[in-house]
This record gives C-alpha cells, sequence and structure tokens, in this order.
C-alpha cells in the first residue's frame, strides 16, 4: 500500500525551491510611463502598488528624480511587469561606491574674499543649502557649530529624521536636515543590516560623509588638527551655508534606488547644491541613476557636483560623465607630512606619514621584504607574514591590494616594529599619507625600487624611520593625483571629462567619533577631525564653492556656475610650470585635468559663461543613439522632439572641446558666450594648437554693448593630412581675453573612439 505521507525527498526539493524563489528575489528601478495613471487611482503610489504581487515589495515610489518606483521582486514578478505597455524599462539596481585648515588659503579663500560687487558673501550664503548624499553626518562635530546663524530659510522644506541613535534635535541651523534611505541596502543585505553598528538612522559610522559634508560648508573651529598634525583653523568652503546629509550609502556600498530616493527628496527639500563623492562603472545615460537624478536637479535649478573616481592613472576610468554634472578630479595641496628612512648605507629615503604615536628612537632595525612562504608576503596581505621572521623588524611592503593602513596593521600584528610602504608602477610617485597604527612612512616607485634594490642586495639591511610633522608652501603644487580618474569619456567622447580638478589629497576634515581614523576594527583611536585623500575629497571643495558662487550671483544657471568654475580654472602650477601628473611626474593633460584646477577668487568674475539650456541638453540627447523612450526616461517628459537634434554631441554648448575626428579630417563647432562683465567688453581669441590639427575661429573678436548679451562663434579643426592616429591624444586651448578676464577652453583631439 503506497503511503500516503509526502517523501524526505521531496520535503526538501520543496524546500530548495522554496529558497531558490527567496535567493533569486533582487531589488529592481522600475520606470513607468507617468501619464497612463488611471483616474481610478488617487496617486501614483497606489497605482504602482496595484501592480505588485505583495505591497510590501514596493521601497520607493519616484516623483522629481525619476518616474517610477523601485521594488523587492523575483525574476518572473519582474518579468510580469515588463507586460505591461505602462512600464518602459526594468533595470536591476546598480551599485555604487564611496570614491576615497590648509584648503581654504590655498584655494585663496581668505578674509578678503568675503565681499564681493559691493554685497556680503559671507551674508549671502547664508540663504544657501549644500545637500550632501554620503554616509550621514555626526552632528556632535564642531564643525556644525551654528553660532550666530540667522534662521533657516523659509525655502527649506527639508527635516531632520529621528533614529535608534539619533534625535532630531541635534540638528541646528547649520545642520538644517538629515535623512536616511536603506531599503534597495536592507534588501540586497537580506532584509537587514549586515554590520552591528548600523541602523535606520543618519548617523554617520563611517566618517566618510561627515568629512566630506564639514568640506563643502563646515563652520571654522579653531586649534583643529589631527593627531597634531595640519593644526590651524578648520573650515569648509562655504562657513555660512546650511547643510543637509542624505544618508544613502552603507556597509557593503550604495545603491542606486536608495540614491534616487535621496535625490527626489533633496530636490523636493529646496537644496541648491548636490554633492556626491561616489560612483560606479560607465553607463548609458538612461541607465545612470545619479545622471537621471541630476538632470532633474539641473532642471529645477539645482548644481551637482560628482566625484570623477579613484581608478587613475588607467585612460578612459572617469565616472560621473554626464555633461550636466560637474565632474571633479582631484590634486594636492601645498602642504605635506614629511618622513624619512635613514637606511644602513647611509643614504636617506623621502616619503610621507602621519603616525603620532612614540617615535622609533635612533637604534636602525634590521629590514625585511617578501620574506617566507607566502606568495604574498611582499603585500602585507592579512596572514601573509611569519612573525618568525618580521617580529621585531621594519618590514617593507609592495603598495596595491588591500588598504594601505591594512598592511601596517598586519605587519604589527605579525610582530613588526615599522613599515615602509613603496609604490609600484601602478600608484608611481603619489604619496598619501596615512595615520598608521605603527611607525611607517609611505614613499614613491623610484625610492621604493632604491629600497628593494638595498635590502636584496645588503647583508644586513638597516633603517631608522624619522617623523617631522606638518610643512607647508610645498613645491611644486598642485600636482594631479595618480589615483584621480581620467578621460577620455567613453559614453560621450565628445564631451571632455573630467571637468577641473580641485584639492584632494591629505585633506582635513571633520570626523565621526564611532571609528577610528583608519577606519579598521582594531583602532581604538578617536579624533574630532581626519585627513583624507581622494576625488571624495575634491568633489565637496567643488560643492562648496558652487555654493558661493550661487550666492553671489543667485540669478546664474547650474551650466553658467559651471562654466565659471571650468574657463577660470588654472593649469600652471606655483612654479608657474605646466601642472604635472604624480603617476610618473610627466606634464599632465586635459584627460587628467580638464579645464585645470579651480580657482574661486576668479570664477566670481568670469566675464564670459557658456549657459546651456534643458532645450539644449535634449537636443544632446537626441545627437545619441538613444530612443525616444531613453530620452523620456532622463527628462521625465511625455514626449520629446527630436528634429532640431545635433548632428554631432560635441555642438553642445560646452565650456569645453573633446574633437573626434573618426573617419573626418574636418570638425566645426560653434559655440555662445554671454557676457556676464562689464558692459562695452571686448574680447580677442588666443589659439594654442596642437602639432597634428589646424585650427581656426571666427570671429576672432567679440564685441559686447550690454551685460547680458550673447555673442556666437566657430571654431574649425582639421586633422592635417597625412596624419595616422589611433590611440594617441593631442591637446590645445582656446582663450578668450581682455585686460580684465581670461575665459579658457581647453581641447582634447583623438582620432578613433576609445
Amino acid at each position: 500500500m503506497a503511503s500516503s505521507s509526502i517523501s524526505i525527498t521531496t520535503i526538501i526539493t520543496i524546500l530548495f525551491l522554496l529558497l531558490l524563489n527567496t535567493t533569486a528575489k533582487k531589488t529592481y528601478i522600475i520606470r513607468v510611463k507617468h501619464s497612463d495613471k488611471p483616474e481610478s487611482f488617487l496617486t501614483h503610489h497606489d497605482w504602482y502598488t496595484s501592480q505588485l504581487q505583495s505591497q510590501s515589495s514596493l521601497l520607493y515610489t519616484y516623483t522629481t528624480s525619476f518616474h517610477g518606483f523601485s521594488a523587492y521582486l523575483d525574476s518572473n514578478e519582474a518579468d510580469s511587469l515588463l507586460s505591461s505597455n505602462s512600464i518602459l524599462d526594468i533595470f536591476e539596481d546598480p551599485l555604487y561606491t564611496l570614491h576615497t585648515t590648509r584648503t581654504p588659503e590655498f584655494l585663496g579663500l581668505n578674509s578678503e574674499f568675503g565681499v564681493y560687487t559691493g554685497q556680503d558673501l559671507a551674508s549671502a550664503s547664508n540663504g544657501v543649502i549644500i545637500g550632501v548624499l554620503d554616509t550621514g553626518v555626526w552632528p556632535e562635530s564642531k564643525s556644525f557649530d551654528d553660532t550666530d546663524m540667522p534662521e533657516i530659510p523659509s525655502k527649506w522644506k527639508g527635516e531632520c529624521e529621528s533614529g535608534s541613535d539619533f534625535d532630531s534635535k541635534l540638528c541646528n541651523k547649520k545642520l538644517i536636515g538629515a535623512r536616511s534611505f536603506s531599503k534597495g541596502f536592507q534588501m540586497a543585505s537580506g532584509g537587514g543590516f549586515s554590520s552591528k553598528h548600523e541602523s535606520v538612522s543618519p548617523r554617520d559610522v563611517d566618517g566618510h560623509g561627515t568629512h566630506t559634508s564639514t568640506t563643502a560648508a563646515g563652520s571654522a573651529v579653531r586649534n583643529a588638527s589631527f593627531l597634531g598634525y595640519a593644526a590651524g583653523t578648520a573650515r569648509g568652503m562655504a562657513t555660512h551655508a546650511r547643510v543637509a546629509t542624505y544618508k544613502v550609502c552603507w556597509s557593503s556600498g550604495c545603491f542606486g534606488s536608495d540614491i534616487l530616493a535621496a535625490m527626489d527628496r533633496a530636490i523636493l527639500d529646496g537644496v541648491d547644491v548636490l554633492s556626491l563623492s561616489l560612483g560606479g562603472g560607465s553607463a548609458p545615460y538612461y541607465r545612470d541613476t545619479i545622471a537621471i537624478g541630476s538632470f532633474s536637479a539641473m532642471e529645477r535649478g539645482v548644481f551637482v557636483s560628482c566625484s570623477a573616481g579613484n581608478s587613475g592613472p588607467t585612460r578612459a576610468s572617469v565616472a560621473n560623465v554626464a555633461p550636466w554634472v560637474m565632474t571633479v578630479g582631484a590634486g594636492t595641496l601645498d602642504r605635506d607630512f614629511p618622513a624619512f628612512a635613514n637606511l644602513g648605507n647611509g643614504k636617506r629615503l623621502t616619503g610621507v606619514s602621519l603616525y603620532s604615536g612614540e617615535g622609533m628612537g635612533t637604534k636602525p632595525l634590521e629590514l625585511v621584504y617578501n620574506k617566507g612562504n607566502s606568495s604574498s608576503s611582499n603585500l602585507c596581505l592579512p596572514g601573509s607574514l611569519d612573525s618568525g621572521i618580521v617580529r621585531g623588524k621594519i618590514v617593507v611592503c609592495d603598495r596595491g591590494v588591500n588598504a594601505r593602513v591594512e598592511k601596517g596593521a598586519v605587519v604589527r600584528d605579525a610582530g613588526g616594529l615599522g613599515m615602509i610602504m613603496a609604490n609600484t608602477a601602478a600608484s608611481g610617485e603619489e604619496l598619501v599619507a596615512d595615520s598608521h597604527l605603527l611607525p611607517a612612512i609611505a614613499v614613491g616607485k623610484k625610492t621604493g625600487d632604491l629600497l628593494r634594490d638595498y635590502v636584496k642586495s645588503d647583508s644586513n639591511p638597516t633603517a631608522v624611520l624619522v617623523f617631522k610633522g606638518t610643512v607647508l608652501d610645498v613645491k611644486p603644487s598642485p600636482v594631479v593625483a595618480a589615483f584621480s580618474s581620467r578621460g577620455p569619456n567613453t559614453v560621450t567622447p565628445e564631451i571632455l571629462k573630467p571637468d577641473v580638478i580641485g584639492p584632494g589629497v591629505n585633506i582635513l576634515a571633520g570626523w565621526s567619533d564611532a571609528i577610528g581614523p583608519t577606519g579598521l576594527e582594531k583602532d581604538s583611536r578617536r579624533t574630532q577631525f581626519n585627513i583624507m585623500s581622494g576625488t571624495s575629497m575634491s568633489c565637496p571643495h567643488i560643492s562648496g564653492l558652487a555654493g558661493l558662487l550661487k550666492a553671489a550671483h543667485p540669478e546664474w544657471s547650474p551650466s553658467a556656475i559651471k562654466s565659471a568654475l571650468m574657463t577660470t580654472a588654472y593649469v600652471l602650477d606655483n612654479t608657474n610650470a605646466p601642472l604635472h601628473d604624480a603617476a610618473d611626474n610627466s606634464l599632465s593633460n586635459p584627460h587628467a585635468h580638464g579645464s585645470g584646477h579651480v580657482d574661486p577668487q576668479k570664477a566670481l568674475s568670469p566675464g564670459l559663461v557658456y549657459d546651456i539650456s534643458t532645450e539644449e541638453y535634449i537636443r544632446f540627447l537626441c545627437s545619441l543613439d538613444y530612443t525616444v523612450d531613453h530620452i523620456v526616461a532622463i527628462v521625465k517628459r511625455p514626449s520629446v522632439n527630436c528634429s532640431k537634434k545635433f548632428s554631432d554631441p560635441g555642438q553642445l554648448n560646452y565650456p569645453s572641446f573633446s574633437v573626434l575626428f573618426g573617419g573626418k579630417r574636418v570638425v566645426r563647432y560653434t559655440r555662445e558666450v554671454t557676457n556676464v562683465g562689464a558692459a562695452s567688453s571686448v574680447y580677442k581669441v588666443t589659439v594654442n594648437g596642437a602639432p597634428s590639427v589646424g585650427i581656426s575661429v571666427k570671429p576672432s573678436k567679440l564685441s559686447f554693448r550690454s551685460v547680458g548679451e550673447k555673442k556666437r562663434y566657430t571654431v574649425t579643426f582639421v586633422s592635417k593630412k597625412g596624419v595616422s592616429m589611433t590611440n594617441k591624444a593631442e591637446f590645445g586651448s582656446i582663450t578668450w581675453s581682455n585686460p580684465q578676464h581670461e575665459v579658457r577652453s581647453p581641447i582634447a583631439f583623438s582620432w578613433n573612439r576609445f
């Protein structure tokens, strides 16, 4: 007689299928035809919910930055949604990552900067609100002191959210808003938080968000330093502006669904500037959530600044390349933290360090490098060092693969007493100072090669490490950081990216008290300020400067502010030599530094600006190989008319040029400039050409009778006969100048797509 009970095998099979179905669920972002909402539904949220098998599947409803919603679905549910004519697109939730005192003086933001055209810029910037999308905020930081600040602007519609570790009363007239967005992250983490320190709260337990927000607009804090380094007054770029933080980044990264929700909210809250020190790989603009959200922001007058990424010096690695976004690379300051290794052979190697503990004394210690059974001991990866070999010695570690500060922790845990981290070809001569847990210095590749040769060839290699604190007026500076991501722009090669560089190496700013300065679990130190490097640090510098320009010129559009920062940027360092690249100490170029290093003093009065309307951006999008639906996804309109599209994306009225010849010998672009300087202004053009390209500009003189007047000029680029280029690039510039202003546009030339 057959048993009526279910066999164990069947039960296991059913459980496996159920588990498979559960684990197959993912967060999807769904784009919807906004105008298709039936009248029977009161809101779009109600309509979206009705299309899902479970109401709990809906994570966010987007109304401003994007038309649609995000939901936690299995593949069958996602496919089912696509069968509806109202669903235009569905894609998986993308994951983005973070791009991670002396600065104001280096940029010329001294006490004389505050008065401009008869108005008090400090007072005017009280009305500017800078929104920062990052890891949250540590509201107790002194950088958020609101002493003497006037009441919060009436335009502000945001709020300060409470959490288990965050009281809404912690916000004030400086930090006026704090929100968190974690639904996408929680779904990706199995419905909860992967770290015991994390909760649904705006509180920053990482430090990155506090650092970036205080860089952009932190109040002045006297006697600030990081463990004695970089002592002085720490202040943001726009010290009198307001800060609103939106926590979108968590332990496993920053999810597109959360970023879109935060941008949606920030725009409605009333921010003037959005700062995003995060990014991912390159994607078409209709699949790039940051590009989509920032288009809506731009259309509403919000300036968006994004980090270029830390994937340099690899070619074509730049992120956040939408033309309506300011893409920011990183350069050095004129401040350094020198340290030395005095070798047993009498040579002295120069490096940098932020080590603040007890020194090593004067007794030389033995050096070891790449010894033991592990193939990765040269990198000092966890578990790679033999304590019997390294105990009591200074270990040489190659830079790369794992975090720089982790290498020091690995050496310390194995019994080593010191570390010298030596660059390889990937990092070149770039030096980044770190607050290691043991005496340690970092040296460049050339010095590293000398050190490695010494350890291998000497029968008794020794060294003493010496730390010299903070040094100012370093020359040359700025230098383009090796880690700063590079062009060309792989999404739209006809748009030059990055746009500018700003200070991004060894930057002092506020820090979270929840974590040590290295970010390592075993780092028990706590500090109010930290020194960090990355395009994550350069981005908020530009966000703060954009806030100052917004205060000085409230009538300027985001593209006008962007133009002012780009066309006034400089390309000579403090020795009056062309900017150099830290990767190999060669001359830098616009694929590394864009228009150059920002100069806020000159940006306040640029003379001419290249303005771009929303309609012109749509004509640009129409010139790409996108469907109408793709363009609608970005511009959030019922339909678009592409009858007036540009014949070439490079026709956009951009402040820089990126000329892609392809199979052509001649490329011609027309630009329009607006006079924001004095009436009766005359500008003459100067062309700095490239060896393989002829450049002509007509007319060669622009005469403006009134402020706000617009003039056009046409540039013809001719590739000389017999030029055979593959991946090589050349560079030049066009400058419109008069005795008061120089309005400079860099040019990048390429003959083939990357």
